[in-house]
C-alpha cells in the first residue's frame, strides 16, 4: 500500500497534490511520502514480532537524512556499506547497537571510525577483511564485533547485476571455507564473533531462494555450535521485490517472514533465543517515492514517438542499467484521449537514455507533468552529474505538509572543487 493517488484526476502524495509541489520546487525533483516508508517498515517490523529481531533499513537504497528519520523514529535500526552512511546514521542519532555494516571493501579508516562509534556488527566478506579489522581494534585497544557473511551459492532468480549469493558473485564467505575460516577468527585476540549473515541478491520475487539460503546456513550454525563457537545473531540480509508493474507481485512481507520463522521456529538458535537481522531497502522505499518530470517536447520519430522530459538517466538509471520497469502516471489526468505506443525518454546524448519503450500510454502534450512511479529505491542514491546536470531536488510529504530536504544542486556547486591547471 501507497499514499500516492488521484483526486479529481490530479495526482497526490498524502494530502499534498504533486503539481503544487511542482510549481513551488520546479522540476525534475523526487517526491517521498513519510506515511508510506513508515507504513512499510512497520508491516515488515510486524510480520517479526514472534521472534526476537532487529531491523536494519538498508540505507543505499535511499540515503536522504529526513528519510533515514523517519524510519529511525519507528524504531529502524541501519545497515550501512561505506563511511559516508555510517555519517549519516551518527548524524540522525541512530544508536550504535542498531547498526550494521557491510560491503566487501572497507577501508581501514572506515572501519576505525565504526569501532570508534561502537556499532553492533561488521558484517565481514574476506579473510584479508577480518585480519584488518582484528588488527584495527587492537590498535583501539577494543574487541571488533563481527559476523561473517556466507556466500551459499543459492541462485535467487533475479536480474544477474543485483544477484549475490552464487559463487561467481564476489561477495561472501564461500561456503565451503566458512568453518575454517570461523576457528580462525574465534582464535584472534581482538574479535568477538557474534553472527552469521547471509544475503542473497536483491528484487526477489519468490520464497524458496531464501528458504534454501536459510537451510543451508542453519546446518553450519548447528556445526558451530557443535563446534564451540555459538552464535548471537543471524543475519539474512534483504531483497524482498517490490511490485513494480501490474500482475507480478512478490511476496507479502507476512508470508516472508512466515517461510523464514517457520524454518528458525525448531533450529537449535532459536532454541538459543538467538536475534534475528533484515535488512530492508527496495520494499521499504521503493514505493514510496515518485521522480515527477515535465514533458519538454513531443517528438514523432520515423519509426517511434517519443515523449521527451526534461528527466534523464542521470537522475533514474534504473531503466538503462536493467532494464528496469517503471510505471507512468500523468500528474493530470484527461480521460478520453487518445493512447499511443510511446518511448518516454531523457535529454541526455545516450540511446539507453529512456524511462520507457513501447509502453502504451497517454497522449502527452509538452508542459504536461509526469511521475515515474517505483522510484523511491535506487533512485536518487544511483543518480549522477552525467552531461554536466545537476541532480534534481527531493521533497519529503507530511500528511498536507511538504517540504524540500534536498536543495537542487547548481552550476556552481558542481564546479566548485574544480580547477584550472596553474599557469606559472
Amino acid at each position: 500500500m501507497d499514499h500516492f493517488f488521484y483526486r479529481e484526476n490530479r495526482l497526490f502524495c498524502e494530502q499534498v497534490p504533486l503539481d503544487q509541489i511542482a510549481q513551488a520546487v520546479g522540476t525534475p525533483f523526487y517526491c517521498y511520502s513519510e506515511a508510506t516508508l513508515q507504513h512499510h517498515f512497520q508491516v515488515f517490523q510486524q510480520a517479526f514480532t514472534p521472534c526476537s529481531h532487529l531491523i536494519c533499513y538498508s540505507v543505499k537504497a535511499n540515503s536522504n537524512l529526513a528519510v533515514l528519520d523517519a524510519l529511525l523514529r519507528r524504531g529502524a535500526g541501519f545497515d550501512i556499506v561505506s563511511g559516508g552512511e555510517l555519517a549519516r546514521v551518527q548524524r540522525i542519532g541512530c544508536p550504535p547497537q542498531r547498526v550494521v555494516f557491510s560491503g566487501v571493501g572497507k577501508s581501514a579508516s572506515e572501519i576505525t571510525a565504526a569501532l570508534e562509534y561502537g556499532i553492533l556488527l561488521f558484517n565481514v566478506e574476506s579473510v584479508g577483511e577480518l585480519r584488518r579489522i582484528n588488527e584495527l581494534a587492537g590498535r583501539l585497544g577494543r574487541r571488533a564485533p563481527i559476523a561473517l557473511r556466507i556466500n551459499p551459492d543459492v541462485d535467487p532468480q533475479t536480474h544477474p547485476h543485483i544477484s549475490t549469493g552464487l559463487r561467481r558473485n564476489k561477495f561472501g564467505i564461500p561456503y565451503q571455507q566458512a568453518l575454517a575460516l570461523y576457528r580462525e577468527a574465534a582464535r584472534m585476540p581482538h574479535l568477538d564473533v557474534l553472527g552469521l549473515d547471509c544475503h542473497i541478491g536483491s528484487q526477489l520475487t519468490a520464497l524458496e531462494p531464501f528458504v534454501d539460503a536459510l537451510r543451508r546456513v542453519l546446518l553450519l550454525l548447528d556445526l558451530l555450535e557443535r563446534e564451540g563457537i555459538p552464535l548471537r545473531y543471524l543475519d539474512l540480509g534483504g531483497g524482498l521485490g517490490i511490485p513494480y508493474e501490474d500482475g507480478r507481485l512478490p511476496p507479502h512481507p507476512g508470508l516472508y517472514a512466515g517461510a523464514l520463522l517457520a524454518e528458525l521456529t525448531n533450529s537449535s538458535f532459536a532454541q538459543r533465543q538467538g536475534t534475528l537481522i533484515l535488512e530492508p531497502g527496495r520494499v521499504i522505499a521503493g514505493n514510496a517515492g515518485v521522480l515527477v518530470a515535465r514533458v519538454e517536447y513531443v517528438k514523432e520519430g520515423e519509426e517511434k514517438y517519443f515523449v521527451i522530459l526534461d528527466a534523464g538517466m542521470n537522475d533514474l538509471i534504473r531503466p538503462a542499467l536493467y532494464n528496469a520497469y517503471h510505471a507512468i502516471l500523468p500528474v493530470a489526468r484527461r480521460f478520453g484521449q487518445e493512447e499511443r505506443m510511446t518511448d518516454v525518454v531523457g535529454p541526455i546524448c545516450e540511446s539507453g537514455d529512456f524511462f520507457a519503450q513501447d509502453r502504451l500510454l497517454p497522449a502527452f502534450q509538452s508542459g504536461d507533468l509526469l511521475a515515474v512511479r517505483s522510484a523511491g529505491a535506487y533512485g536518487f542514491t544511483m543518480s549522477s552529474n552525467y552531461n554536466t546536470r545537476p541532480r534534481v531536488a527531493e521533497v519529503l510529504v507530511r500528511g498536507n505538509q511538504f517540504a524540500v530536504v534536498r536543495r537542487r544542486e547548481s552550476l556552481e556547486q558542481l564546479m566548485e572543487n574544480e580547477s584550472l591547471f596553474p599557469v606559472a
